[in-house]
């Protein structure tokens, strides 16, 4: 028996994914983030000690990856020959797609073990792999079941990888093949590594998905990460390991009558000298605010806007009180005012449904803004 072994584990690096619900201007960046993430972990391996790098499906975003992005990843892979990659089929990259299986077995560098079989292979003196490739895109079926059957030799480690979901923490509702939470232990697994779900996620002691190492949407929040596992003892030594370039978050922002809020936005921005040309950034303003209050505080993410990879503050939830101070900054009388107070009486009309009252603010606070950009 390995008396340690240490192993990257990592997931879903989509590599190829396009981002077209981004703006143009961002998905270059997002692109090329995303490839530079093998350099990335290449790194984090040899900063803790391992030599052996597990990607637990995923790594293409689709099953016909450009010419351009299979050949860039596997060159990238080969950079450092010390370093062994293997790798598994996941849903997006499964075995259906045997062309693509065939051009990576053919164009593979050295260090790259690609895992097409059910079939225990050796990693390291006294540690045994069992993979579980997708066949398909959509297995039906629990693709680990075969691992507690697998003979490996007496006093070895065993180190499961799979893709797939496990109870609820499946992203893909359509996937049927739901990996048992207790899997490592009726199969007798050191530590069992699993790719699907972007987040990491330690679903138990030997049982854990590494999460993406560079994410692609708000439902994370943070920087994309990897795992750096060590098999010694009873359970395994399991550390979070930071590889994501850009930082994405949400936020809600809750304001009332007489609030600075700009000062409030502020202060849920990053900090002087973060780089936040490297943060996503999604803010939800609530509450309620005065009109006064509501153009200040476009005026305060518009001036904000420019620093951020992208930022967005949304105030469809944000309620507005409407002061008599307010729409005599509009117009004393006339039709302006006239048009200003039919608005306010519809947006506060109890009568009128939930979305005609927003309609009507959001109108208003447009008048507003108008007027007070021309004066």
């Amino acid at each position: 028996m390995a008396d340690a072994f240490t192993f990257l584990h990592s997931a879903d690096l989509h590599l190829g994914r396009r981002f077209g619900n981004l703006p143009e201007a961002l998905r270059g960046r997002l692109i090329e983030a995303r490839h530079q993430i093998i350099a990335r972990l290449a790194q984090a391996a040899r900063d803790h000690g391992a030599r052996d790098i597990l990607l637990a499906g995923d790594t293409f975003d689709t099953e016909t990856p450009a010419e351009a992005t299979l050949r860039q990843a596997l060159h990238a892979m080969a950079d450092d020959a010390s370093l062994t990659w293997w790798l598994l089929p996941g849903n997006h990259d499964s075995l259906g797609a045997e062309a693509l299986w065939e051009d990576l077995a053919r164009q593979a560098p050295g260090n790259l073990r690609l895992l097409t079989r059910e079939a225990p292979e050796r990693i390291a003196p006294g540690v045994m792999l069992l993979p579980a490739p997708l066949p398909r895109r959509h297995a039906g079926r629990d693709l680990t079941q075969w691992m507690t059957g697998a003979a490996t030799p007496e006093g070895d480690l065993r180190l499961g990888l799979a893709h797939g979901g496990i109870q609820s923490f499946s992203e893909d509702t359509r996937d049927e093949g739901i990996i048992p939470p207790d899997r490592a232990q009726s199969a007798g697994l050191a530590y069992l590594a699993l790719g699907d779900w972007h987040g990491q996620k330690q679903v138990g002691p030997r049982t854990a998905y590494s999460g993406t190492p560079e994410f692609e949407e708000f439902r994370h929040t943070g920087r994309g990460a990897c795992l750096a596992v060590t098999l010694r003892g009873e359970a395994p030594v399991v550390k979070t390991v930071e590889t994501g370039t850009f930082h994405w978050a949400e936020a809600e922002l809750d304001l009332v009558p007489g609030q600075d809020a700009p000062g409030a936005l502020e202060a849920l921005l990053p900090p002087p000298g973060t780089a936040r040309r490297d943060h996503l950034l999604r803010i939800h303003a609530r509450g309620r605010a005065t009109l006064e209050a509501q153009q200040a505080l476009r005026a305060a993410a518009r001036q904000a806007e420019p620093d951020f990879a992208h930022f967005r503050l949304d105030t469809a939830m944000l309620d507005t009180e409407i002061t008599e101070a307010d729409l005599d900054q509009l117009d004393h009388g006339g039709a302006l005012r006239a048009a200003a107070d039919r608005l306010a009486a519809q947006a506060g009309d109890p009568a009128l449904a939930e979305s005609e009252r927003r309609i009507a603010s959001g109108a208003l606070n447009r008048l507003y803004s108008y007027l007070a950009d021309d004066t």
